[in-house]
């Protein structure tokens, strides 16, 4: 909320000045916590209190579910932030049915968005029938393994050149007393779904998963590609650590940034802690693109929608921070420091290290585009499948043929 100083308008009045406003002040609700997302966020807000009208007011709350769950109860309360981080997909369709987001189609049209933004599915998250109801500030995939080097050399190995290859050497990454496959537990269990999203992508193709998640196929669901997906899922089991279940994603990247652990499946996000830690691709550690043989990149990422207000002042500060967003010079400088790509193929690529110059090459060719499962399905399927994954991956008494049954049911049965 704008907040102007009695006292300083005084003084103001008393020098003779007249009365120069203070910046508008706009809350940002979002879940950017660990080192490198922290380090990302600080290029929106410093970008956008340079500006000299505005200044960001940080609202993190740790955990990507609980911050949501808290933009949704302040919205849908009458106490809205001016600006809030989703995911692109289902997650903030009510607020845009009950008519609670600003249309920002007059600073895309300024902008030129339709034909700056790429892929299209990225664009497609939040133009919805002429109305753009948020702004997309980079492409984020799953389909990443972050390796360390020393690790594979100290077990002398290779760094892998297809699952198998993983596989057969992880006893030999245990015995040298490194943890093969690092894996973290907590945080509702989206990082176990997740890697198994990803090892279920390599096991069933595109068309396939498409046919899953979006079509709720059973014969996908009960079909051998996705008994093979969680039959691997499973095995690697052994090649992880006992502490993995209460753990963050980020403190799982620090094990690999540590040498502690040879591998980790985690978007690319996680190339923003390599960052902070001074490592270098292709030296401390390098980015696998998954499936490592055919590799994809999934259009993940984050979008910023924004409440409406009922202050004209807020409404101009809130279209500021979207421009800004998107503009190529932030562009550029947020996505560096986040390990994501930008939405927009017109930036200074200077600063691009080689893990994002890979998806960027990947990302080329449309054929090698993943659409995001979180398009397809809502917060609460998700939030089952998160939980079946977990239990699957923990409970050694849960066999393939009842977890896939079990896949199926919570597909069968999405909304």
């Amino acid at each position: 909320m704008n907040k102007l100083s009695v006292a300083a308008l005084a003084v103001a009045a008393l020098l003779g000045g007249g009365s120069a406003a203070q910046a508008y002040e706009l809350n940002v609700v979002h879940w950017w916590t660990s080192g490198g997302e922290s380090a990302a966020v600080n290029v929106f807000a410093k970008e956008f209190d340079a500006n000299g009208q505005d200044h960001w007011v940080d609202g993190a709350i740790a955990d990507g579910a609980t911050a949501r769950a808290a933009i949704m109860q302040r919205v849908l309360g009458g106490d809205p932030p001016g600006a809030a981080q989703f995911n692109p997909g289902r997650e903030y369709e009510e607020l845009i049915s009950n008519d609670l987001l600003l249309d920002l189609a007059d600073v895309a049209k300024a902008d030129n968005w339709d034909a700056v933004i790429r892929p299209p599915g990225i664009a497609a998250a939040c133009h919805v029938d002429d109305h753009w109801w948020c702004v997309p500030v980079n492409i984020h995939s799953w389909n990443w393994a972050w390796a360390s080097i020393p690790a594979f050399k100290a077990a002398g190995l290779e760094l892998p050149k297809n699952f198998d290859e993983f596989l057969a050497g992880a006893p030999k990454l245990k015995e040298a007393g490194i943890i093969p496959f690092a894996i973290g537990g907590g945080q509702g269990g989206w990082q176990v779904a997740g890697a198994f999203g990803v090892i279920q992508t390599s096991e069933l193709g595109l068309a396939d998963r498409e046919k899953l998640l979006k079509d709720h196929d059973m014969t996908v669901a009960m079909g051998e590609k996705q008994k093979a997906a969680l039959t691997v899922f499973k095995g690697l089991k052994q090649f992880t650590d006992d502490g993995y279940a209460p753990r963050n994603w980020n403190d799982t990247t620090a094990l690999v940034v540590q040498d502690k652990a040879a591998i980790q499946i985690m978007g690319d996000w996680a190339r923003g802690e390599f960052g902070v830690a001074g490592e270098k691709a292709g030296v401390d550690y390098d980015c696998l693109a998954m499936p490592i043989d055919a590799p994809t990149v999934s259009t993940d990422g984050d979008v910023f929608v924004f409440p409406k207000q009922s202050d004209p002042a807020a409404e101009a500060a809130q279209k500021r921070l979207a421009a800004l967003m998107i503009s190529p010079r932030v562009q550029a400088l947020f996505n560096n420091a986040k390990g994501s790509m930008p939405v927009r193929d017109d930036v200074d690529m200077s600063l691009a290290d080689p893990c994002m110059i890979k998806g960027l090459s990947i990302i080329k060719d449309p054929a090698n585009i993943q659409i995001a499962g979180g398009r397809w399905l809502n917060e609460d399927t998700n939030n089952q499948i998160n939980a079946l994954m977990t239990q699957f991956f923990s409970d050694d008494a849960m066999s393939v043929d009842e977890a896939q049954q079990k896949y199926a049911d919570i597909i069968k049965n999405a909304q």
